[in-house]
């Protein structure tokens, strides 16, 4: 019998511990950023409110608790995006096994975003001065993310149900071959279910995330470096600050065919103030807001905005007239049989200068174990 007061309990002292850990440390406000991406179509045309619905293996990436919801013996996730014209490519996949008594569920999930064949002009100057292109060379740079997923059923009853979920996740980061890194976090999380809300609490990097570096430059490399007064560096570790998601959502019955969700996130930063709705010293909250109407389960319709921020207005030439901009997104999806196909189209930038970048995302199941549960 799981005592949920005591499991409620662990997860506050897992909070806890970050603070204390971010309260003795420095920590860089902006780190690990491609591991803030998403995961799956349906989020990132949903805005990235997912911590509250979450119920198939994305759940791993936005909230690991999501993970119980999985009625399958088997379902794996992929997906992949190219941003800035084909430049930077973003790549997803996820496994995911429930136990046989679906009170349980291990997840293992990938992410990867590279850019490849960055110039290198180190020695693109001669000695005697003279620029010499053949003396170009490239390399890539490239972020791994691998999270090992478990979540357990806490609660369940006719009108409730709680689940929690916690992440373990190995970082590896690599700049040609000048710089490797490697890191370790770890995430966790909640879902309540009740009638036809949904709750959810995310803890990310509760621990913090440390990420260490190791650079390696050959004799030649250092000279050039010296010589242009740039500093060689040897180590350094790079400090993840945690943060927190707060998330609610509610589904309203359209008709007996089709169905509207609506979500909420709330991420909350405890590192200073940061551009966003809200933001205090040392805490900023970042709204994000989503939608999904479903036909039948079938057929899906979605649409989002996130990234609230202040910016200059267009055509302000003094630099002194702010306005509010934000990322808007949209999304279809739909299914057939144990095959799900989702599509997002999303924006990097703003709505008044886009950016988009269309993402595409599978989902197969294997072996469906209730047929009663509802897919999404």
């Amino acid at each position: 019998m799981i005592n949920l007061s005591k499991t409620y309990k662990y997860f506050t002292i897992l909070i806890l511990i970050a603070f204390t850990f971010h309260s003795q440390a420095q920590f860089r406000k902006y780190s690990n950023e491609f591991l803030n991406i998403g995961a799956g179509a349906r989020g990132l045309a949903m805005g990235s409110a997912q911590a509250a619905s979450t119920k198939d293996g994305t759940a791993g990436y936005w909230n690991p608790a999501g993970l119980i919801n999985v009625r399958t013996n088997t379902q794996v996730n992929l997906m992949h995006s190219e941003y800035f014209a084909g430049i930077g490519k973003y790549d997803f996949a996820n496994v995911t096994i429930p136990t046989a008594n679906q009170k349980n569920a291990l997840g293992v999930t990938a992410l990867r975003f590279a850019v490849d064949d960055i110039p290198n002009t180190l020695f693109l100057v001669e000695p005697d001065g003279s620029i010499n292109y053949n003396n170009i060379s490239t390399f890539s740079s490239a972020d791994y993310g691998f999270l090992l997923s478990y979540a357990r059923k806490l609660k369940s009853a006719e009108n409730k149900h709680v689940n929690f979920g916690i992440n373990a996740k190995v970082i590896h980061r690599g700049v040609g071959s000048f710089a490797k890194a490697w890191g370790f976090g770890i995430d966790a999380g909640l879902q309540i279910q009740k009638r036809k809300w949904q709750f959810g609490i995310v803890g990310k990097d509760i621990t913090t995330t440390f990420n260490t570096w190791a650079f390696n430059f050959t004799d030649k490399e250092k000279e050039v470096l010296y010589l242009t007064k740039n500093d060689i560096p040897v180590k350094s570790t790079e400090l993840t600050s945690p943060r927190l998601v707060l998330a609610a959502a509610k589904s309203f019955s359209l008709s007996k065919k089709s169905n509207l969700l609506a979500e909420a996130n709330f991420d909350v930063t405890f590192d200073g103030k940061r551009n966003t709705v809200a933001s205090f010293d040392p805490v900023s909250f970042d709204p994000k807001i989503g939608l999904e109407y479903s036909f039948r389960d079938v057929f899906f319709l979605r649409g989002g905005i996130n990234n609230f921020q202040q910016a200059l207005a267009d055509g302000d030439t003094l630099n002194q007239k702010k306005v509010w901009i934000y990322q808007p997104s949209a999304g279809v999806g739909f299914r057939i049989g144990s095959v799900f196909v989702d599509y997002a189209f999303a924006n990097l930038a703003n709505q008044s200068n886009p950016l988009f970048t269309h993402v595409f995302s599978l989902r197969l199941d294997f072996g469906r174990r209730d047929k009663k549960q509802s897919i999404k």
